[in-house]
């Protein structure tokens, strides 16, 4: 199995049909600030960048801030305050007992939020921080402005993800892959082992959440933020489902981006930065298209 270069679900999701990455004219800036900050169930690591309206970044899922969002950071710091934290057994961030949940990821996020004094954010979120960021503007409007999510799904992902990604998760050994091992303990300050323990705990996360009482696409119906639903035309998420999301959120716009692959923010950043800054500066009250 031939493993592709970025950590995050991409690793397992994006072996069959590999694109061509575009390039962006500057690499990711330092961050302002990098912190941890006690929560109440969590010590979270976050990371600010720039000045202006706030922009949370919300990573996916076995990744990282950088491996995320490295081709957006340096762009929309230009003129916006981008706060993107880590989440619970990710990167810097600890690892905590039990298994994976998106609500407990979403209730960490708004706390980390409100623990920073941030209201009406816009939300960005790729993959499993699509998820998150769905799950807080339904739970915590008052914490989203506007919200653009990119190859989430609102089902289990035994509905939502491809027979080709199903299949790739369940033939993934991690104990296998050494490069990502080392990448991993060198971020969280563990092990080796601690790949194969996150693994351990997201395969079940992916195949089997957001459950019933974390999210559905009933709840989306509640989502009263504009928001951009993007998504590649060879995602690991069924267009079909990226097309309910988008059509249960009464004030959504839909970007499918061609021959791409679950890795929009980063395969496609020259195609997706200019359209999500748009997205994001258009007046209150431009209507969605639909």
């Amino acid at each position: 199995m031939r493993f592709h270069p970025v950590l995050g679900i991409a690793v397992l999701l994006l072996l069959g049909r590999p694109a061509a990455a575009q390039q962006t004219d500057s690499s990711p800036p330092p961050p302002r600030e990098s912190r941890f900050i006690q929560l109440r169930h969590l010590r979270m690591y976050y990371e600010v960048y720039g000045q202006g309206r706030p922009l949370v970044l919300l990573h996916g899922g076995a990744s990282t801030i950088q491996a995320s969002f490295g081709r957006q950071l340096a762009d929309f710091s230009r003129d916006h305050l981008v706060i993107a934290p880590e989440q619970r057994g990710h990167g810097h961030t600890g690892n905590v007992p039990g298994a994976y949940r998106y609500a407990d990821m979403t209730e960490d996020t708004a706390e980390l939020l409100d623990r920073l004094g941030i209201r009406g954010a816009d939300v960005m979120g790729w993959s499993d921080g699509g998820i998150v960021a769905l799950m807080l503007a339904v739970r915590r409007p008052d914490l989203v402005r506007r919200l653009v999510v990119s190859g989430a799904n609102a089902v289990p992902g035994t509905r939502a993800l491809t027979p080709e990604t199903r299949t790739m998760l369940d033939d993934y050994r991690p104990g296998e892959d050494t490069a990502r091992q080392r990448e991993w303990a060198r971020l969280a300050g563990d092990s080796a082992g601690g790949w194969t323990v996150a693994i351990g705990k997201l395969k079940p996360l992916w195949l089997t959440h957001p459950t019933p009482d974390e999210l559905t696409l009933a709840d989306l119906a509640r989502v009263h933020a504009p928001t951009l639903v993007v998504a590649g035309d060879h995602d690991a998420v069924r267009l079909d489902h990226t097309l309910e999301i988008y059509r249960a959120i009464p004030q959504a716009s839909l970007y499918i981006l061609p021959a791409t692959e679950h890795a929009t923010f980063r395969d496609r950043a020259a195609w997706v930065n200019p359209v999500v800054r748009e997205f994001l500066d258009a007046p209150a009250d431009a209507p969605a298209a639909r």
